[in-house]
């Protein structure tokens, strides 16, 4: 794939999605465009909730072509072009689920613990493909979703109950080739602390992100 149609896939994701990118090494830089970028379109299409069907339709289309064989997908859809190079894409079903989780009237307990699990097994997948330890990735992952979530959350109820799931314990370190992961879990551990404030907010977020890009901790 062409530098220029990475570059494009690396504008569509949120500031903190590229900020954590940008510390990834050459060698994951791709698989983890793949995955953030998936992620985000997944997200993309839950803010279709005015329109649920439209939603299910486009989550059901991203579980379809990940259940499908590689050599089914069609061409020119720049996600799947980066995903054709994973040993197995079809785990990621896991994301389109803890998405479709959110899609409920209600975001009780088990919407938001299906959001982070989901969230988690990608990432533990990715971590796999990257030759890791998938353990710390899916600890790591499920602290990042969760502090995503709080802080898109308006209603306070629901906030609350996102602070509430998440393990704010120390954790051992990831290696640096999950590097934005790393980053991506650090600012929502900041934004958890803080009660669910957005994870790129003042210069404490940025310092923070500059030294787990450069030191992992």
């Amino acid at each position: 794939m062409a530098p220029a149609m990475d570059r494009s896939l690396f504008e569509e994701l949120p500031p903190p999605q590229r900020l954590a990118l940008s510390y990834a090494p050459s060698v994951a830089r791709r698989p983890t465009l793949a995955l953030l970028v998936l992620d985000a379109r997944l997200g993309a299409a839950l803010r279709q909730r005015g329109e649920p069907v439209l939603a299910q339709m486009r989550l059901a289309w991203w579980r379809d072509m990940l259940r499908s064989p590689v050599s089914a997908w069609p061409g020119g859809e720049a996600v799947l072009g980066l995903l054709r190079t994973w040993r197995e894409p079809d785990t990621l079903i896991s994301l389109v689920d803890g998405w479709e989780a959110l899609l409920g009237e209600m975001l009780d307990e088990a919407a938001i613990n299906g959001f982070a699990s989901g969230r988690a097994q990608a990432f533990a997948q990715l971590a796999r493909e990257l030759g890791c330890d998938p353990r710390p990735a899916e600890s790591s992952a499920r602290l990042w979703a969760l502090g995503d979530l709080a802080a898109n959350l308006s209603d306070p109820v629901e906030r609350s109950a996102a602070i509430a799931a998440a393990d704010l314990q120390p954790r051992c370190g990831l290696p640096r080739s999950l590097r934005p992961l790393s980053v991506l879990a650090g600012l929502a551990h900041r934004s958890l602390e803080q009660g669910g404030t957005p994870l790129v907010s003042g210069p404490g977020a940025l310092l923070r992100a500059v030294r787990l890009g450069i030191t992992g901790r």
